[in-house]
């Protein structure tokens, strides 16, 4: 991908969302970290304009240091007449970063003050740098956010900005699993059932992973707790260290003590992604070319491949054990 305009080093970014939910913000983290790692001097301002974001409340830790401001609920980029005035009237930046497509949202941000603009909207013709020839859209969000970092700086995305760490947080993640053990995580939720692989093949995963010497850790979310019993009950020696009103935070500290871990298409997924630990991701009715988490180390296993449809029942518990045992021993040899 090449730009069609040279960058400049701009001292201040805007960067303009709608809104931010928490899969939402789980899943532009690796945006973020790039954007700093783009511009590790300027100051970045992130604008929700239409609602709120995560990243002023439960993910504001996250992004510490990776952004200098968090604006939400501006009320910039819904209405025409938004056109008749100068949103933040007494700001200017060096550069905007449109996120969103919506012509009528992107000329109300050109109204903003800026040196450049750059937006995917109206085929990129309201943008000051484009895709070069070839360009089709990524279906997956993160790819098409990466994208407008690289015509943004003029180069490719290279290493992110790490994610600021919280000693609080590492302590209590060390608390709940000691120094010492093999851990593998299993997160069987995911925000509908069509997502999830059956909760008996995780368990029998877990006793898999307990007999071969492994603790098993299995991570639930608020709506899966009612899980909980059953789980213990099944797989003696079983980890549950999350309850109803964990954080997403303590989860990614306790995602850097997993050796590797499984999840489904989920804001769990997303979150052990961000820890860093060699991830399995499981698909079946939704696409992993859109949806699947940017973890550093990944492996999809999708239910099209073992069985007609695409059921996550599809998916077979001795292929999953399998790839467990491989990245575990990849992971060995790294060490």
């Amino acid at each position: 991908m090449s730009a069609s305009s040279s960058p400049s080093r701009p001292a201040s970014v805007l960067v303009y969302v709608g809104l931010d939910f928490v899969g939402d913000g789980l899943m532009k983290l690796p945006f973020v970290q790039a954007l700093r790692a783009a511009f590790p001097e300027a100051r970045i301002t992130w604008l929700a304009g239409k609602g709120k974001t995560v990243y002023a409340g439960s993910l504001a830790p996250l992004v510490s240091g990776l952004l200098d401001e968090v604006i939400e609920e501006a009320g910039i980029g819904s209405k025409w007449w938004e056109l008749l005035r100068r949103p933040l009237p007494h700001r200017a930046f060096d550069l905007i970063i449109d996120t969103q497509s919506r012509v009528l949202t992107s000329l109300i941000l050109k109204r903003i003050r800026h040196g450049r603009f750059i937006s995917p909207a109206a085929g990129w013709h309201l943008s000051d740098a484009r895709p070069g020839p070839g360009w089709s859209k990524p279906p997956a969000l993160i790819t098409r956010l990466l994208d407008l970092v690289e015509l943004a700086s003029g180069q490719p995305p290279g290493l992110p900005a790490p994610l600021p760490g919280d000693a609080l947080l590492d302590a209590e993640a060390e608390r709940r699993l000691p120094h010492g053990p093999v851990y593998v995580g299993l997160a069987p939720g995911a925000g509908g059932k069509h997502k999830c692989w059956p909760l008996e093949h995780y368990i029998a995963l877990a006793l898999r992973l307990a007999k071969s010497g492994k603790v098993p850790v299995v991570l639930l979310g608020p709506q899966e707790q009612q899980w909980d019993a059953e789980i213990r009950d099944a797989v003696p020696g079983v980890m549950l260290p999350l309850d109803a009103l964990s954080p997403p935070m303590l989860t990614i500290a306790l995602g850097k003590r997993l050796a590797a871990a499984v999840a489904n298409d989920s804001g769990t997924g997303h979150m052990l992604a961000a820890s860093g630990v060699p991830l399995i991701s499981l698909f079946g009715p939704t696409a992993p070319e859109k949806f699947a988490p940017r973890a550093r180390r990944l492996t999809v296993l999708r239910a099209q491949d073992y069985s007609p449809g695409d059921s996550m029942e599809g998916i077979p518990l001795q292929i999953v054990a399998d790839t467990i045992e491989r990245v575990l021993e990849r992971g060995r040899g790294d060490a």
